[in-house]
This record gives C-alpha cells, sequence and structure tokens, in this order.
C-alpha cells in the first residue's frame, strides 16, 4: 500500500512570512538585502536540520509502531 505523505503547510507558512517581511522590510527603507545576500546559506542550514530532525523522529514513530 503506497503511503500518503502529507504536505507541510507549516512550512510554507513560514516561508510566506519570511519573503513578506523581506519586502515589508524593504519597503520601509530598512536595508536587509546586504545580510540576506550573506546569510542565505543559513535559511538552508536550517531547513535541512529540521528535515532531518522530523525525519528521524517519524522513523522512530513507525518502527515503534511496526514493533508493537
Amino acid at each position: 500500500m503506497a503511503k500518503y505523505k502529507r504536505k507541510d503547510p507549516l512550512a510554507w507558512g513560514i516561508i510566506l512570512i519570511v519573503i513578506g517581511l523581506i519586502f515589508l522590510l524593504h519597503n520601509i527603507d530598512i536595508a536587509i538585502w546586504d545580510s540576506l545576500a550573506r546569510l542565505w546559506p543559513v535559511v538552508l542550514i536550517v531547513w535541512g536540520a529540521w528535515k532531518l530532525y522530523y525525519g528521524i523522529k517519524e522513523r522512530k514513530e513507525e518502527s515503534k509502531n511496526i514493533q508493537g
């Protein structure tokens, strides 16, 4: 049986909030683009750590459900 993989609305909500915040700061003349240009890899690191954490957590829960 194929396992249904749920979409993660929490991640998309966070992404939209961050994008909106960036544009808002730009509109009120706060220079965010220079900082963002230097720090964008942090987003990838945090996102990867988040996916890794929840992936491991999900595997542990699945193995616990299978065992008993």
